[in-house]
């Protein structure tokens, strides 16, 4: 597929979902044409929610390659896969168990083990499937209130990170669960596609600040998501446009 970068302003948070949906298909297809397999990571939160039960539903469920789709996710909460906190079991519940998504197309990260150890179990797991190139086909991320993207949180040691894959982070005090495993930048400016989902009032001044403020990744991180050989696509909700100066 051709490399963009393209903002695109829908009107409802159920338009965001399901213009996500389209392009997950859209790509999906492509990948499988061209290497016979559909690599992804997912993010948690609640629009990727409503994301993840759209494709679960009839309209995507019957006409989508499950079997030739992998799973992985670009951050995960340390805590065991049955808490209502974790990421995996997020899509779980939505996604992966009403399509019965084969358990060896699901590559979670383990965060129950020591975040350290599940840093490094997650590199492996990444080199076990990709080979040496870790090159995902889309990649699914967040936008947080503070500028953060997967788990890589505004002055984290994390951000100058340019070699390992996953790194175990310790997220700011105000956060759900203190520590953190997240996939690095080489990771996500790896990628074929990077989709960016916001949206609500709430996230109007830290998207205008993102997209059309001075670049300061250490400050603002999802500034720092800009694949190399890839495609960037923000889709973002009304609400959350309306600081933008220009919109598409």
């Amino acid at each position: 597929m051709a490399e963009e970068r393209r903002v695109a302003v829908l009107d409802t948070p159920d338009d965001v979902a399901s213009q996500a949906a389209i392009e997950f298909e859209v790509r999906a297809r492509a990948a499988i044409d061209e290497h016979g397999w559909f690599a992804v990571a997912l993010s948690g939160g609640k629009t990727p929610a409503a994301f993840h039960s759209l494709l679960a539903s009839p309209k995507y469920a019957d006409d989508i390659d499950w079997p030739n789709i992998h799973f992985f996710w670009a951050d995960e909460r340390c805590v065991p896969p049955d808490d209502e906190r974790s990421n995996y079991k997020q899509a779980l519940d939505a996604l992966l168990a009403p399509l019965r998504i084969p358990e060896a197309n699901v590559h979670r990260m383990r965060g129950e083990l020591e975040p350290h150890a599940g840093a490094l179990d997650y590199c492996a797991q990444l080199h076990k499937f990709f080979g040496e190139t870790i090159r995902f086909d889309a990649i699914y991320l967040g936008l947080g209130d503070d500028g953060h993207t997967a788990s890589l949180f505004p002055g984290n040691a994390a951000l100058d990170e340019r070699e390992t894959l996953c790194v175990a982070v310790h997220a700011p005090e105000n956060k759900v669960a203190p520590w953190r495993l997240t996939l690095t930048y080489p990771v996500l400016n790896g990628a074929r596609s990077a989709l960016f989902l916001v949206d609500g009032e709430r996230k109007t001044t830290v998207l205008a600040r993102v997209l059309e403020g001075p670049s300061d990744v250490h400050a603002l991180p999802a500034q720092g998501v800009s694949p190399k050989r890839g495609s960037l696509i923000w889709l973002v909700d009304n609400a959350a446009a309306t600081q933008l100066r220009s919109r598409v």
